[in-house]
């Protein structure tokens, strides 16, 4: 803990990033082509401009290597594929057209229009409360078999690997947290399932600076 105390006196400010600011139009690691890609980073002793979590945690790592945090795993990739094809549908659903809440007029206008035109319909429709009901039971089974997955290790520790974090948990906790800046509701529903809340409040001391 010492020494995430130590790293995270090294990070200044953190300032957000509203629609459609942000840095130079970039590449993800994916291969995907955004025009502007979150997180972003600006790491001031080497004025190093970053965008997209994977070579952001690669850099950090990289920069900071005590204590190392695992940045893949077997068990790590199988958890984040199937999470993101199951909790995928489900953020869709539930969390995207809610973000309209807690965004700013400018954005707000960015964001309805860019994804009405990915969808082909408004965002208010996924909010209709059959279609998202069947879109919650539908990836149920799914969402209870990736929190096994995250369980696998639990004697040893609160984490996917044990007893410290990975990229992996860090990956799950930075999604329910954003579900849960968007729409409490929703955020409780994800941790109903087992292995969600365990990662989520075990990655919670390493949430603690939000300024």
């Amino acid at each position: 803990m010492q020494s995430l105390k130590a790293l995270q006196s090294r990070v200044k400010k953190s300032s957000d990033l509203k629609f459609p600011s942000g840095l130079v139009p970039g590449e993800s690691a994916s291969g995907y082509k955004p025009k502007y890609t979150v997180p972003a980073i600006h790491h001031v002793p080497t004025n190093t401009y970053m965008m997209d979590s994977v070579p952001i945690a690669q850099f950090l790592e990289s920069t900071y290597p005590d204590p190392p945090v695992p940045l893949t795993s077997e068990l790590g990739r199988e958890i984040e594929a199937k999470a993101r094809a199951v909790a995928g549908t489900v953020f869709r659903t539930s969390v995207m057209p809610r973000e309209m809440g807690i965004l700013s007029p400018r954005a707000q206008e960015y964001f309805r229009r860019t994804r009405e035109a990915s969808l082909g319909h408004r965002l208010e429709d996924l909010l209709d409360p059959d279609k998202e009901e069947q879109s919650w039971n539908a990836a149920g089974d799914g969402m209870r078999a990736v929190g096994e997955l995250m369980r696998t290790h639990k004697a040893n520790g609160p984490f996917v690997l044990g007893a410290r974090p990975s990229y992996t948990d860090f990956f799950i906790a930075g999604s329910l947290q954003s579900a849960r800046v968007v729409d409490e509701g929703v955020f409780q529903r994800n941790i109903k399932y087992p292995g969600y809340r365990e990662i989520y409040e075990a990655c919670l001391p390493y949430m603690e600076k939000k300024d």
